[in-house]
Parts: C-alpha cells; sequence; structure tokens
C-alpha cells in the first residue's frame, strides 16, 4: 500500500517564527499530562532555541526588506533572516549554489540590511 500526500501549499518562515509556532505547540502538549513530547519535537524545539536570533517580527521584516532587493529571492531571504551573515565571505556562502555571483556593492546593500537587524 502507497500512501500518497498532496502538497497544499508552500511558505516560507524564519526560524525564529517556526519557534514561536512550535512553544504554542509545546504549551499544549505540556496541558495535557497524557501526551508526550515527541523525540522529532523535542529536537526540533532545541534547534530553534539555538538558532533563533531575532525576534519573529523582525526577522520577518528583514526578510521582507531583502526581497525589496535585485539579487534576494525568498528563500535566500529567508536563509539570510536566518544565518544573519557580518561578512562579504559568510554572504557568498549562503549564495555559493547560484549560478551567478555577487559584486562586491550588491553584497555590501544586503550586509547593511542586515546590519539593520543583527
Amino acid at each position: 500500500m502507497t500512501i500518497f500526500k498532496e502538497k497544499l501549499g508552500e511558505e516560507f518562515l524564519t526560524t525564529s517564527e517556526v519557534k514561536r509556532l512550535l512553544e504554542e505547540v509545546e504549551a499544549e502538549r505540556a496541558a495535557d499530562e497524557e501526551r508526550e513530547v515527541r523525540y522529532e519535537l523535542a529536537r526540533a524545539i532545541e534547534h530553534v532555541n539555538r538558532f533563533a536570533f531575532l525576534d519573529p517580527e523582525d526577522s520577518r521584516a528583514l526578510a521582507e526588506e531583502l526581497l525589496e532587493l535585485e539579487k534576494v529571492d525568498e528563500a535566500t531571504a529567508f536563509k539570510i533572516a536566518d544565518l544573519l551573515p557580518q561578512s562579504r565571505d559568510e554572504l557568498r556562502a549562503v549564495y555559493a549554489q547560484q549560478r551567478y555571483a555577487l559584486s562586491g556593492d550588491e553584497l555590501d546593500e544586503i550586509l547593511n540590511v542586515v546590519a539593520k537587524y543583527a
């Protein structure tokens, strides 16, 4: 027997936004004494607690501001908002899989936006 799942939609979220959602799930589970926190959920909570640096509103604002720049697509904007690169080299690593390279000015433009939030 094969089970197929249909993808109904897709939305990018920052790690900080996911952290808020997982906190809500964790609180619901804690309220129900008979419900255990599954291993996967516990690991996800541990991950977001370690890597969510901004509050959810700031992380979303950063991603949206990055989307206004020419060389930043949606997936990259959210990755940058999560990683908060501080140097050209760190930012180049984010773009390593792209088919194009950014100029120094383009890198600096992105880093200047990140600096407002970091």
